[in-house]
């Protein structure tokens, strides 16, 4: 929904970042500033800085940075609406209702009582593990090593063995028997009636991001069948669209998320201190679910049992997670089937260096590919090198693809240059992608030297954020249009037209981008580090000489657009004239 900027603006100043990032982040003032550890990445020394007076945050080890939009966001996976909503409760700010048709509101309306009924009967099944009927569902957790705390975070509990105890139960409550069935809880015959769905089965509510029971999975106890049941497809349930524990993975921070195959590989995971792992819903995974996972991370481990059926599943989650443009790797589960075999079996640690040593993704499938085929048969043996070719074809962008075809030679003994040649020669044949081509000269084109202009546009941005009162000296020489970056310019052009206005706002310029990227980079020009100046005399030089080069930069950038743009001559003949004096001129920051 879209919110009027007046709104967002209010909702921003009522909510004080360092507050806000305090209840998440420990943090202790240093000077005019907030440090802690940085919750975007790992790190032993604190390098993420909250600044009051800016109303932003900056890491100067990984640059993450924006306003307290932009952390809610961030640390919360949320949404911009999300954040705002959020931002929006804490504040006590009333946001206005989305207008809804009869229909619409209609839906919105089932949605809401299909999760209010979810709700209640996850409250039911976890009272009912703790009652006399649920001592065998109990002692089955137990024994898998769960804890109390455990149980209590996954809301672990039991369904009773009559098979009806649960229709009865929310009958009383006032529900009825159709949304009962339309939340996939129970089922109508004309000769049993109204019957449960789960029954002797220990528990697993499903939930979304946001926390809320959308369905349930059913594990049984003893040797009914299936083994595990899930509820059906609902309004409120897609299960090629969520992941059991991404409710809690999104906020591990782990720099992954570990995809496992079922509930209690997660929930052991957990336990463990791996609060990263996730598992499909009792399906096979689904691009839907990789684009989930893509909000998240760039970055997926699979965590998938040992056996043939879990390294075919591997096999086909790899394509899917490849597709969807996220890095995969393989965990080694050996001598173990899964993740809670191994943990309990070896501890922590140990998988903890399986995770660290995970194996590339595309050298599993050459792995698993090799099994297939008689290394010892000089014709079987081609047919393999035939395949790898093939597969390498399969990667679009040529430096990634040189890149594996070295290491893949490197791995299997294959020469470089033969291997490459089988490559092209299979690329060619089939159009999958264009040979690689190499420089003659065997030398890349080196970038044009823009990072040191880009660099003083920072410094003299991050300046005039500190010290407002400074803009009044640079407005003399400079002016917005003398930031030759487009970003840096329409940052440039809303501080400057702010401080001449007499306003201080710069987290209010974050807000004027709205992607993520744009919003970090932003911030960054506010947090450019510049050395400590003691004397009065010596700041005024730098001051000087930062205002100087930035001028100089935009000098030469529009002089060299003479050729192509006539509206440069002026800028150029301004900037000429701007250089000369501020070369002979003192500036004072009194």
């Amino acid at each position: 929904m879209y919110y009027p900027e007046e709104l967002i603006e209010e909702i921003r100043m009522k909510n004080d970042i360092v507050d806000v990032v305090s209840g998440y982040v420990k943090l202790q003032k240093k000077g005019s500033s907030y440090f802690g550890l940085c919750p975007f990445h790992n790190e032993k020394s604190p390098s993420f800085s909250v600044s009051g007076s800016k109303q932003m945050y900056y890491c100067f080890g990984c640059g993450a940075g924006g306003n307290v939009f932009t952390f809610v966001m961030n640390y919360e996976n949320y949404t911009f609406g999300e954040a705002v909503k959020l931002l929006a409760s804490r504040a006590g700010v009333a946001l206005p209702e989305m207008e809804y048709s009869a229909e619409m509101k209609r839906r919105e309306n089932h949605r809401a009582r299909l999760l209010e009924v979810n709700k209640e009967a996850a409250k039911y099944f976890y009272y009912q593990l703790r009652a006399k009927q649920g001592e065998a569902g109990y002692r089955y957790l137990t024994g898998r090593q769960l804890t109390e705390e455990t149980m209590k975070k996954f809301g672990l509990g039991f369904a009773g063995k009559t098979g009806s105890d649960l229709s009865r139960y929310m009958k009383q409550k006032g529900y009825e028997d159709k949304l009962l069935q339309e939340a996939g809880l129970a089922g109508y015959d004309e000769r049993s009636g109204m019957r449960d769905k789960f029954w002797n089965r220990v528990m697993f509510p499903i939930q979304d991001i946001n926390h809320r029971v959308i369905g349930f999975g059913g594990r049984v106890m003893g040797e009914g069948k299936p083994k595990y049941l899930n509820s059906p497809e609902t309004p409120v349930f897609d299960k090629s669209r969520n992941l059991y524990g991404l409710n809690f993975a999104r906020t591990a921070r782990a720099g992954n998320i570990i995809l496992c195959e079922g509930y209690m590989d997660v929930i052991a995971m957990h336990q463990a201190g791996f609060t990263q792992a996730v598992a499909s819903l009792g399906t096979a995974f689904t691009s839907g679910q990789a684009g989930l996972l893509k909000r998240y991370t760039d970055k997926v481990l699979l965590a998938y049992d040992s056996d043939g059926a879990g390294v075919t599943a591997a096999l086909r989650a790899i394509g899917i997670l490849r597709e969807a443009g996220l890095t995969g790797k393989v965990i080694d589960m050996r001598p173990c089937k899964d993740p809670d075999e191994f943990i309990k079996k070896f501890g922590k640690e140990a998988y903890q260096e399986r995770i660290d040593n995970a194996e590339n993704s595309f050298f599993f499938e050459i792995r698993m590919l090799e099994r297939d085929y008689d290394l010892n048969d000089p014709e079987s043996k081609t047919g393999f090198y035939k395949e790898i070719a093939r597969r390498l074809c399969g990667f679009e962008i040529e430096v990634e693809r040189e890149n594996y075809l070295e290491a893949v030679a490197e791995k299997y003994h294959i020469g470089f240059e033969n291997l490459r040649r089988l490559v092209n020669t299979y690329a060619a044949r089939t159009g999958l992608v264009k040979p690689a081509e190499r420089p003659k000269s065997g030398l890349a084109k080196k970038d044009p030297p823009e990072e040191s202009g880009r660099r003083v546009q920072r410094m003299l941005l991050t300046w005039l954020a500190d010290e407002p009162g400074a803009y009044k000296k640079a407005a003399a020489f400079i002016d917005a249009s003398d930031f030759t970056d487009g970003l840096y310019r329409r940052v440039a052009e809303k501080l400057f037209a702010d401080l001449e206005a007499g306003i201080y706002n710069p987290a209010g310029i974050i807000s004027m981008f709205e992607e993520e990227e744009e919003q970090r980079e932003a911030a960054a020009l506010f947090n450019t580090k510049v050395e400590a100046i003691e004397t009065k005399q010596e700041r005024e030089r730098a001051f000087h000489d930062i205002l100087y080069a930035v001028k100089k930069n935009s000098y030469e950038y529009y002089s060299g657009k003479l050729g192509s743009d006539v509206q440069a001559l002026n800028q150029v003949i301004a900037g000429k004239k701007a250089l000369e004096e501020l070369g002979k001129t003192h500036i004072s920051l009194d």
